[in-house]
């Protein structure tokens, strides 16, 4: 709190005014990285194929977790893993958004598989599942240090498996 009040240039009761507790303040900083950070989401979202989406949200994921300005990993996957118990109502927060984004995939999912595009036998859910599971390991992974090179091999590796028709 004190290097974000220095940085702000605020007092910590400016702060405090202003967003109310650390709770208030780190959802607010969710808002923040969900709209800057996660923008390639919703983008991910309209590409034409099942196999398209997973492409760009692994992208995305790839450019915002390995990349040379920001922290390495994604803040949600992080705080989830790194919430203690007396920050459960963060903790759920957090999973509530993943739930909702995971929810979209899947959403896309059941449309690809209506339109053809995905193969009957392939559960929605289930690949949506795998697919945020592989999302999250790799933010894990390149916040434990591990490069874009090594990601990008994992990324390269969940698509050489996609279901296919």
């Amino acid at each position: 709190m004190a290097e974000l009040t220095e940085a702000m240039g605020i007092t910590k009761p400016s702060l405090y005014a202003c967003f109310g507790n650390k709770e208030a303040l780190f959802k607010k900083t969710l808002d923040l990285y969900e709209r800057d950070k996660l923008a390639y989401m919703g983008k991910a979202l309209e590409a034409p194929t099942a196999r398209g989406v997973a492409e760009r949200l692994l992208t995305g994921a790839l450019a915002t977790h390995c990349g040379e300005k920001d922290p390495h990993g994604c803040l949600g996957v992080i705080s989830t893993v790194a919430c203690t118990p007396e920050a459960d109502s963060i903790r759920a927060d957090v999973i509530k958004r993943r739930a909702s984004s995971e929810a979209a995939v899947i959403k896309r999912f059941e449309q690809a598989r209506d339109e053809g595009d995905l193969p009957d036998s392939v559960c929605p859910t289930k690949l949506a599942g795998c697919l945020t599971t592989v999302l999250q390991g790799l933010s894990v992974k390149a916040q434990g240090g591990a490069g874009s090179e090594e990601l990008q091999g994992t990324a390269d590796t969940f698509l050489a498996m996609w279901p296919g028709r």
